[in-house]
C-alpha cells in the first residue's frame, strides 16, 4: 500500500543496537526538555542566543513540541523581530516593545518606600514649566529608532529556511506550518508593503514546490489557500490571483488525476472565476459543459477514483440541488438541466460495458436516476424503478458493509 508516494513497510522488530540509539535520542531529548524549562518562562535576557539554540536542537527532534516554538517565538521578538517602541504620551508611562521582553518589577520599585511615599490626599508639587500632565509645554518627544530591515528580512528568511528540512520529515505537522505562517505575519507587521509582498510571493513560490513533491498534502494546499487570500488582501496592495489558481490547478490535475485537493480547490475558486470573468449565461453553461468533458475523459481513464467522483457529483448536484450555493450556470431551464443529467448517466452506464465491479459507478447512477424525477417535477416511472433496484441489487454485493444505508435508499425510492 502507498501514501502519497511512501510505500508503508510492516515495522519490524528493534534490534538490541537500535534499542540502544532510540534509547539515547530519548536521554538527549528530556535532557534539552529540562534545559529549555530551566531558560522559561522568563530568562535573564529573553533573547538569549543560547536559548534560541537550545530550540533549535530541540524542534529538530521533535517539530511537535509547541513550547519550543512559543520560547523560539519569544527570542525573536525581543532580539531582530522586536518592534521599535512609538514612545511615551504625555499621560503614559514608556512601553516596552513587547509585554513578554519586559522583567517584572522588583519588590522594592514596585512598592513606594516609607520615605519617598506620598501620604493619601497630598497632590505631588507642581514641576515648574510644566502643564496639567506635568510635561513640558514645548518637550518634543524623540522619534522612535527606525527598523532595520535587512536585519529583519534576513531573520525571517533564516527562519524560514530553518523549518524546511523538519517540513520534509514532517510535512504533516501542524507546529510547522503555523510557525511559518506566524513568521510571515511579522513581515507584514514589521517590514514596508513592498518588502513583506515579496516574501510573501517567494513564499508561495515554495508552497509551489512542496506540492510537486508531495501533490496530495492537505496542509500544504491549506497553507496555499491561506498564502494566496494574502497576497490578495489590502494588507499586501494585492489582485486578485483566482484565474492564476484555477490553472495551478489544472495543472496539478494534469500531472496527477487523483489528486483530490486540487479538484477541490478548483471547486471552490469556480463561483469566483466566473463572478470576476463577467461570465453571461452562454459563458458559464459553455464552462460547465468544459468541466463535465474533463471530469468525464478522466473517469474514462480511471472509472475506480474516488476524488474524481466527488467532483462529478458537485457538477451534477451543482445543476439539479436548490442548495443555496452558488450555480455555475444559473439560468439552465428544468428542461436543459433534464437533458444534461440524462447525458451524464448513459456515459456513466457506457462504464459498465468494461467495469462493472466497480461501487462508484453505481452509487452515481443511483444518485442521478433519483435526482432526474425531481428535476423534470415528476415520480420515478417504471423503467426507471426497475434499473434502480438492478444498480442496488449489485452495490449491495459490492459494498455489503453499508446494507442499513441501501435499505434506507430502497425504503426512499419505494423498491421494498
Amino acid at each position: 500500500m502507498e501514501s502519497h508516494g511512501i510505500a508503508r513497510t510492516a515495522r519490524k522488530p528493534r534490534t538490541e543496537a537500535q534499542l540502544q540509539a532510540d534509547l539515547a535520542k530519548i536521554a538527549n531529548l528530556r535532557a534539552l526538555e529540562d534545559a529549555l524549562l530551566r531558560a522559561s518562562p522568563r530568562p535573564a535576557d529573553p533573547a538569549d542566543p543560547a536559548t534560541l539554540a537550545l530550540t533549535t536542537k530541540l524542534l529538530r527532534l521533535n517539530p511537535e513540541h509547541y513550547t519550543a516554538w512559543n520560547v523560539r517565538r519569544r527570542c525573536l521578538t525581543c532580539g531582530s523581530l522586536s518592534r521599535p517602541s512609538p514612545g511615551p504620551s504625555p499621560s503614559a508611562p514608556p512601553a516596552s516593545s513587547s509585554a513578554a521582553c519586559t522583567p517584572p518589577p522588583s519588590s522594592a520599585a514596585a512598592s513606594p518606600s516609607s520615605s519617598t511615599a506620598i501620604p493619601p490626599g497630598h497632590a505631588s508639587p507642581p514641576v515648574p514649566g510644566s502643564g496639567k500632565s506635568g510635561t513640558t509645554a514645548d518637550a518634543q518627544l524623540p522619534p522612535p529608532p527606525a527598523v532595520n530591515d535587512e536585519k529583519v528580512v534576513d531573520t525571517l528568511k533564516n527562519e524560514l529556511m530553518f523549518t524546511i528540512p523538519l517540513l520534509l520529515e514532517f510535512p504533516k505537522s501542524y507546529w510547522i506550518w503555523k510557525y511559518r505562517s506566524w513568521l510571515l505575519q511579522q513581515a507584514i507587521d514589521i517590514l514596508p508593503k513592498p518588502i513583506a509582498r515579496r516574501i510573501w510571493e517567494e513564499e508561495l513560490g515554495l508552497v509551489s514546490k512542496m506540492l510537486t513533491k508531495d501533490r496530495r498534502n492537505f496542509h500544504a494546499w491549506g497553507y496555499r489557500r491561506k498564502v494566496v487570500a494574502t497576497l490578495e488582501s489590502a494588507a499586501l496592495d494585492g489582485a486578485s490571483l483566482v484565474e492564476a489558481e484555477f490553472a495551478y490547478t489544472t495543472k496539478m490535475i494534469n500531472t496527477d488525476l487523483s489528486n483530490f485537493s486540487a479538484w477541490h480547490n478548483r471547486s471552490n475558486l469556480i463561483p469566483r472565476l466566473l463572478e470576476e470573468r463577467g461570465a453571461d449565461d452562454a459563458a458559464r453553461q459553455k464552462f460547465l459543459e468544459d468541466e463535465l468533458d474533463l471530469v468525464r475523459e478522466a473517469l474514462n481513464v480511471g472509472p475506480e477514483d474516488q476524488s474524481l467522483w466527488f467532483y462529478h457529483h458537485f457538477l451534477v448536484q451543482n445543476m439539479t440541488e436548490p442548495d443555496g450555493r452558488p450555480k455555475i450556470a444559473p439560468s439552465l431551464s428544468s428542461t436543459e438541466k433534464a437533458s444534461y443529467v440524462r447525458r451524464e448517466i448513459e456515459d456513466i452506464k457506457d462504464l459498465l460495458e468494461d467495469y462493472d465491479d466497480i461501487t462508484w459507478i453505481y452509487k452515481a447512477l443511483l444518485d442521478y436516476m433519483r435526482a432526474l424525477p425531481r428535476v423534470e417535477g415528476r415520480e420515478l416511472n417504471e423503467e426507471e424503478t426497475e434499473e434502480l433496484q438492478t444498480w442496488m441489487t449489485k452495490v449491495r454485493q459490492l459494498d455489503p458493509m453499508r446494507n442499513g444505508r441501501w435499505t434506507d435508499l430502497e425504503k426512499e425510492c419505494s423498491l421494498l
